[in-house]
């Protein structure tokens, strides 16, 4: 299982190159068959290929990510963080909890996006 400081370090790495702009170093940071669910409820994206694409088209928007707290670890493997998506190709203020769970080599295999209709502002 990763340390909590490992799984908090992949997290604070997801923020830093959204802001730089930087796709591969996000995708770079999810094993090969993982899976993402954003918004949870809506169609998970999996693998690797749909994942690049996925961050690869994030990014051309301009998005841009704003920790709203402290990144938080558990026990387990897990960590998840408050945060501010702003997409302004969109006009778009998104506020999120995304939990991450990751593999024992620290790679994250899934990523849940919470946030609802009422959690979003144009």
């Amino acid at each position: 299982m990763p340390a909590q400081e490992q799984m908090k370090k992949a997290l604070q790495t997801y923020i830093d190159s959204f802001d730089a702009g930087d796709a591969a170093t996000i995708a770079e940071l999810f094993a090969d068959d993982a899976v993402i669910e954003d918004p949870v409820g809506k169609p998970q994206i999996s693998g690797r290929p749909a994942i690049d694409e996925f961050y690869a088209k994030a990014i051309s928007a301009g998005t841009k990510l704003t920790l709203d707290g402290p990144i938080r670890g558990s026990h387990g493997n897990g960590a998840a963080m408050a945060l501010t998506i702003e997409v302004p190709a969109m006009n778009l203020r998104i506020r999120a909890i995304d939990a991450m769970t990751f593999n024992e080599d620290g790679k994250i295999v899934e990523m849940r996006a919470y946030w609802g209709p009422d959690d979003f502002e144009k």
